[in-house]
């Protein structure tokens, strides 16, 4: 139950120097998320809207105060309502929000999305919010004070009745309409006004250049909104004992996609910390070629073809452009073009005094040789249970193939991009065998050209080198880097990949040594080596969700259900996670994280059809 005072959110917001914003940040798990293919916005519990980048996904801020409550900027709506409670849900298979404050004599309902229709070929954004009195009589405060280019920039507002205009030089304005007069004060927006019930106020956020909205047409763009997600999510075939959660999570997952570019980006933010204070604060507004190749597995085994089309084709072109040597970036932009190089927010204090905060991303340099691994089991489930490869696709995947051949023996950075000297890791020599073996398969299904004498050798030569190298006699279960003695939780894909059998006697031994080193009550920690990086980070929840299917796929289901089901009373309250979880179960991390929803989509998959005693062979090779 979430029981808040008007007081207690009053003085929490009142706190505030002239450069706007509370001094104490609302935690990470307080926040809902809306978006429109394009951008997001993170909306917390109190009404504000305290991340949002404009006009895409990785595009500066204009509202940054969740990672600096004084200069980072906020958009909040308060209807003053005494002894208040505050509850959060979306619409029903939607990603609509809705914040209610419920008082003993008055009661509003505040409604926040962003625009997004099937029939639309327009690609601005429209954030709209509009809060509805419900019962009684209450006084209602806006503010927006937006700062752009990541609140290095300031902007006075250009207010005239029932619109406000902001142009800073250098990035993108924005325009805001209300059905209430707006007023200036320093620069920023504020309105303030008496609703009765029944009564409506309509506030709707736009690009500077668009046409001022006719506020008479949100009713419809609501609806619309609610249709396109609605629609969207009966496309789902998943009909097990975890479907609200389920789908929830493949909402997430497509809030993250580009509707434009067919990428999908990580997560929603950049700067949250790994470590409460520490220096693990990344960007990870960036299509990454592995948490993307994931994401669309999730998604094709709930049934959701299209988006593994998008992004294939996305991946196509840039495997296209990496020539006949075959390498890929780690990441690219949305858009597909290079990661910014990675640069600290110095003005910012952090989310918590975590700092630097940080944008771009260095690790884009880094050799990950995993990639292709899980690239090349997205690519063949594709062409599996959707369209057919091109003849383009094609070659390029084989320059990709012939690459995984000639470097796999190489030492890398690894899944985790550890900021330390490239290492012989397991998990990346896994996937590489992964992308061999794919690449195999692939051109054996379809009757596709290809070296299979040479791929088929390569193939055989690293799962040799898996099982002569990777296996520690004396701990007697595999272990992270070769000849080394510490663990991993990458090594939970072993099975799930099918390299080794679930129920293998060293599978088991290493899903023990796991569950006794790096577990606690479900939550998994992805390693306790050194990783170049002072701090201790927390938890990682896909790796607590790949715990579990583990388990099941071992045959242990009781152990199993139990550890799914801890798990999901760690989402937040609307079901989103973060990357991580503190000592005290809380989130850190970036958010909302596809790594985690995708992991979650995973295991309860696998997990509902072995309860029911079904085989889910049908979807692994």
């Amino acid at each position: 139950m979430d029981i808040r005072t008007h007081s207690d959110v009053e003085s929490h917001n009142l706190s505030r120097d002239e450069n706007a914003g509370s001094k104490i940040p609302r935690p990470i798990s307080d926040h809902g998320i809306v978006g429109d293919l394009a951008t997001l916005a993170l909306i917390a519990k109190d009404g504000a809207i305290d991340f949002m980048c404009w006009p895409n996904f990785d595009s500066p801020t204009i509202f940054a105060g969740l990672l600096d409550p004084e200069r980072g900027g906020l958009f909040e709506i308060l209807p003053d309502i005494p002894d208040v409670r505050i509850v959060q849900h979306y619409r029903p298979d939607t990603n609509v929000l809705v914040t209610r404050w419920m008082g003993e004599n008055a009661s509003a309902e505040l409604t926040d999305f962003m625009a997004v229709r099937e029939d639309s070929a327009s690609t601005s954004t429209k954030l709209v919010r509009r809060l509805r009195v419900t019962r009684g009589t209450i006084a209602l405060t806006l503010r927006c004070a937006p700062r752009f280019d990541y609140a290095r920039q300031k902007e006075t507002a250009e207010v005239d009745g029932h619109t406000a205009l902001w142009r800073p030089k250098h990035c993108d304005g924005i325009r805001l309409t209300s059905s209430l007069t707006l007023q200036a004060l320093d620069g920023d927006v504020i309105c303030k006004a008496n609703l009765t019930a029944g009564e409506t106020a309509d506030f709707v956020l736009t690009g500077a250049d668009e046409e001022v909205m006719d506020l008479a047409d949100v009713a419809g763009f609501e609806d619309a909104t609610i249709q396109y997600w609605q629609d969207w999510a009966a496309q789902s075939s998943y009909r097990g004992r975890w479907r609200e959660i389920v789908t929830r999570s493949a909402l997430t997952l497509k809030l993250m996609t580009s509707r434009r570019h067919g990428s999908i980006i990580a997560a929603g933010t950049f700067g949250l910390p790994e470590a409460p204070g520490g220096v693990r604060n990344w960007d990870y507004r960036a299509t990454w070629i592995r948490d993307a190749s994931f994401t669309v597995y999730a998604l094709m085994r709930l049934g959701y073809q299209q988006e593994a089309q998008d992004f294939t084709s996305w991946i196509g072109k840039r495997a296209m452009r990496c020539g006949a040597n075959g390498k890929l970036d780690i990441m690219y932009a949305v858009d597909g073009s290079t990661v910014a190089d990675e640069v600290s927010l110095d003005h910012l204090s952090g989310y918590g005094g975590a700092r630097p905060v940080r944008i771009g991303n260095g690790a884009a340099k880094q050799v990950q040789l995993d990639i292709y691994g899980e690239l090349m089991d997205a690519v063949y489930l594709s062409n599996k249970y959707g369209h057919a490869i091109s003849h383009d696709g094609w070659n390029g995947v084989r320059d990709i193939i012939n690459y995984v051949c000639e470097h796999w023996e190489e030492p890398d950075a690894g899944i985790w991009e550890m900021r330390r000297g490239p290492q012989h890791f397991l998990h990346s020599r896994l996937m590489c065998w992964v992308a061999v073996d794919r690449a195999i398969r692939l051109a054996s299904k379809r009757s596709l050209a290809a070296p299979f004498s040479r791929w088929i050798d390569v193939r055989n030569n690293i799962y040799e080198d898996i099982w002569a190298n990777f296996w520690n006699e004396e701990k007697g279960h595999f272990v992270q880097t070769k000849g080394g003695d510490t663990l991993d939780a990458s090594l939970l894909l072993m099975p799930l990949v099918r390299f080794v059998s679930a129920t293998d006697p060293r599978w088991l031994a290493t899903l023990d040594a796991i569950g006794d080193t790096l577990a606690d009550d479900g939550l998994v920690h992805r390693y306790k080596s050194e990783d170049g990086l002072s701090g201790q980070e927390g938890s990682f929840s896909a790796c607590s969700f790949w715990y579990a299917e583990c388990l099941a796929r071992a045959g242990d289901l009781k152990k199993a259900r139990a550890t799914f089901e801890a798990l999901l009373n760690y989402a937040n309250h609307l079901g989103l996670y973060a990357e991580e979880f503190d000592h005290r179960g809380e989130l850190l991390g970036n958010f909302p994280q596809a790594f985690t929803h995708l992991a979650l989509i995973s295991a309860a998959f696998y997990l509902d059809r072995e309860l029911d005693g079904k085989s889910p062979q049908q979807w692994r090779p």
